[in-house]
């Protein structure tokens, strides 16, 4: 892909800096607005963060982006020193308890965040902090200059916050809409609603000078329109801004990236391909990758499994605790397998896995960026939702949009006849062609929503116009 470099005139009055929370989904998003802001905008952006994740946020980006990523002041800020141990895959949830310890030194970026915010202030004539809702404390700081504003940005689709602001509604939702929405009780730790409830003490909503969601009107109009009833929204401009991806950026522009699994992708008929990836936050058991490889056998589709452990705190640090652990596979499943499937054990190029026409499924955890770029790219999903907001982002794909089907196990287990079943359902069986021809139609709609006159595209613009004023 060629990248085209900003033509309009830079406005270096305005300083624009991005604190998101230390993990890879939040990175990844403020790091994509980031990028459009500097390449198509010509605005300073400033992207603040500890230096292992400045360093991993970097490290994932799409490489034909390099040279839109110097145009961004990285800002590695010095926190405490903490432990990053291996996921427990034996543990009682799938929330990853194992980044707590990163996320009780998180709140240390206070410090460092204020001098930032300090320097750049009597440089600029406004600076404008996004922040991550997790990173709170940037508003707080962000207070106590007078050039200085504050916007909250959402990681989460609007479904979910609505959830999360007023539980009571999801009943309301469920009769209403046909959704399943789960009571969001046992989808995180205590330790880390314990973390959202500090971050959340001493900051109001109502405080910022507005909200910005990774996500659009096409998926979530009647939603974003219901949240902004809410009293802690009503009163703040909320903007529609996503999907945020790279690919979703550039209106759907194919990535190129040197991977074997795309040369292998490359060989396979199109729309035959599941691809299969739970991210960077989950963690699966012994028996949940093994139920997991005889439901891809059993399918009898063609495969791209993406099978690695989730991130630890630090990705870069010596592998402290761990024994060596792989998830293997069984020598008799691979060769049952043969050509049909692929198994990657390291971080494989989504966004083009994804634009790939051999691709015709999404088997995921449903993570907010898995949801968006697969909709956008008009590839029906196969979700297998685990922990956070991953249950609500199913119901939203699922119930309401029927652009995916659900694994449904009995009890809280899923086997893999209920694996292979699900994959037929969206890949071969009767309802395969509904689901796809679903799934087509939200992509064309969301591609435009992102492209110039689109309405995305618009309330980004207006953002732009608002906080360059």
């Amino acid at each position: 892909m060629e990248t085209v470099a900003y033509e309009g005139q830079v406005d270096g009055t305005v300083a624009v800096v991005m604190v998101p929370l230390t993990a890879q989904s939040h990175l990844a998003q403020l790091l994509h607005l980031s990028l459009f802001l500097c390449s198509r905008r010509g605005l300073a952006v400033h992207y603040a963060s500890t230096t292992t994740h400045v360093r991993q946020a970097i490290s994932r980006l799409q490489p034909e982006w390099s040279s839109f990523a110097n145009a961004i002041s990285f800002h590695e800020l010095p926190i405490p020193p903490f432990r990053s141990p291996p996921p427990d895959p034996t543990a009682g949830t799938k929330f990853p308890a194992h980044l707590q310890p990163l996320f009780d030194v998180f709140e240390h970026l206070r410090t460092p965040v204020a001098a930032l915010l300090r320097s750049l202030s009597a440089s600029s004539r406004r600076v404008v902090v996004i922040h991550d809702q997790l990173a709170s404390f940037a508003a707080d700081e962000a207070a106590a200059f007078p050039n200085t504003e504050s916007y909250v940005f959402y990681c989460v689709p609007a479904l979910f916050q609505i959830i999360f602001a007023r539980p009571s509604v999801a009943l309301e939702l469920s009769r209403d809409h046909g959704l399943t929405l789960p009571s969001l009780e046992g989808m995180i730790t205590e330790e880390f609603v314990a973390f959202i409830r500090r971050q959340l003490a001493t900051y109001k909503t109502v405080d910022a000078s507005g909200m910005l969601f990774n996500t659009c009107r096409v998926l979530e109009g009647e939603f974003l329109d219901m949240l902004a009833q809410e009293p802690e929204y009503c009163s703040k401009k909320l903007f529609a801004i996503g999907p945020l991806s790279p690919l979703a950026v550039v209106a759907g522009e194919r990535l190129a990236s040197s991977h074997d699994c795309l040369n292998w992708l490359d060989e396979q008929p199109p729309a035959s391909v599941v691809y299969v990836s739970f991210g960077t936050m989950t963690t699966m058991s012994g028996e949940e990758v093994r139920e997991l490889a005889q439901g891809l056998l059993l399918s009898q589709q063609r495969f791209l499994w993406v099978l690695r452990d989730a991130d630890r705190g630090d990705i870069f640090a010596a592998e402290e605790g761990d024994d060596g652990r792989r998830m293997k596979l069984a020598a008799e499943w691979e060769e049952k397998v043969g050509k049909r499937g692929m198994v990657v054990r390291e971080w494989a190029p989504q966004l083009d896995i994804l634009a790939h026409q051999a691709t015709g499924a999404f088997f995921s955890h449903c993570g907010w960026n898995s949801c968006s770029e697969s909709l956008c790219l008009a590839v029906p999903m196969v979700a297998w939702p685990m922990h956070s907001d991953q249950p609500i982002n199913t119901a939203l794909v699922v119930d309401y949009h029927g652009a995916g089907v659900a694994v449904r196990g009995s009890g809280e287990a899923v086997g893999r006849e209920e694996i292979a079943a699900a994959i037929r359902r969206v890949m071969v069986g009767e309802e395969s062609e509904g689901v796809r021809r679903q799934a087509r139609a939200l992509g064309e709609a969301v591609r435009a929503a992102v492209a110039d006159g689109g309405a995305s595209r618009a309330e980004l613009d207006a953002f732009v116009a608002l906080i360059t004023r």
